[in-house]
């Protein structure tokens, strides 16, 4: 991809949001570009705000999670351009990967660059992949990929009514403010995170937490038994309604990593399942597809 849109400063994400309110083209191709920008530091108030929100210890090492917030910005300006397919209202964060080749901390300078690429069928629509990247001195250090469910067709329902075994080994209770605590420090103030009556249009029925929160808070419930370079992906499935009281299980597999997962506490329904590979023991690509 060589055509690059180099960013001069943060995009501001309010003009984007009421850009994504109006779009309604839809389009066949992604845009051919990338958007880079330079020189982005830390804020340490606001790491330490993130890392109250998701659970993580306060210090000046970066959770895995947290460049996604640095990049959101950017990602918002390539899915809120004119030439990006889809409008962004509707689209449906279904899974995210992400690679970190080191421990970051807050003392790094990074080059962030967004992209989108592999428009695919799905059976109930059309997926694709947002990909960001986190660059130290020329080298790339962490990858994120996010994809995006463009729904068409409804879901199928299943024939019986599906029964869910899950053993949790720890409760969580996600209140309902969760959802505009980390849209604060994310940045992501889609209304079905924020608002009940806006969420209630979109067909929940109260607002729902954040995909990414989640993922973040399981990462949070593993720290300090985490390796140094892993692959986390997480496949996102029912939303957690707000407020909810969830389970949280992790086992340990053959010393590669960890399995990890998040079902409703009462029905055991699913909302998250996902992996992490420690990059020193197995192939850090595998499993990394969530399609």
């Amino acid at each position: 991809m060589d055509d690059v849109t180099v960013l001069s400063r943060p995009p501001r994400l309010g003009p984007m949001y009421r850009a994504a309110a109006l779009r309604r083209h839809v389009g066949s191709s992604l845009p051919a570009r990338t958007l880079r920008l330079d020189g982005v530091s830390v804020v340490r108030a606001h790491l330490a705000a993130y890392d109250r929100v998701c659970g993580f210890r306060l210090g000046d090492t970066l959770p895995a999670t947290y460049p996604h917030v640095l990049a959101f910005p950017l990602a918002m300006a390539l899915m809120t351009a004119p030439d990006f397919p889809f409008p962004l209202l509707g689209l449906v964060h279904v899974a995210n990967r992400i690679h970190l080749d080191r421990p970051l901390t807050s003392a790094d300078a990074f080059s962030l660059s967004v992209h989108a690429e592999e428009l695919r069928p799905h059976e109930r629509g059309t997926r694709l992949d947002v990909v960001a990247t986190a660059s130290v001195s020329g080298t790339v250090v962490w990858t994120g990929r996010s994809t995006y469910l463009r729904v068409t067709r409804p879901r199928e329902k299943s024939g019986g009514r599906e029964t869910f075994e899950f053993s949790p080994t720890a409760v969580w209770r996600v209140p309902r403010r969760i959802g505009g605590d980390y849209a604060d420090v994310s940045g992501d103030r889609n209304p079905i995170h924020t608002s009940r009556i806006l969420a209630r249009a979109f067909g929940f029925r109260s607002t729902i937490a954040h995909g990414m929160w989640t993922q973040a808070r399981c990462l949070a419930a593993l720290e300090g038994r985490l390796p140094e370079a892993y692959t986390v992906t997480a496949a996102f499935k029912l939303p957690i309604l707000l407020p909810a009281t969830v389970g949280f299980a992790a086992s340990a597999g053959d010393g590669k990593g960890w399995r990890i997962a998040v079902h409703d506490r009462r029905t055991g329904k699913p909302h998250l399942a996902g992996q992490i590979v420690d990059h020193g023991c197995a192939d850090p690509d595998e499993g990394a597809r969530a399609d």
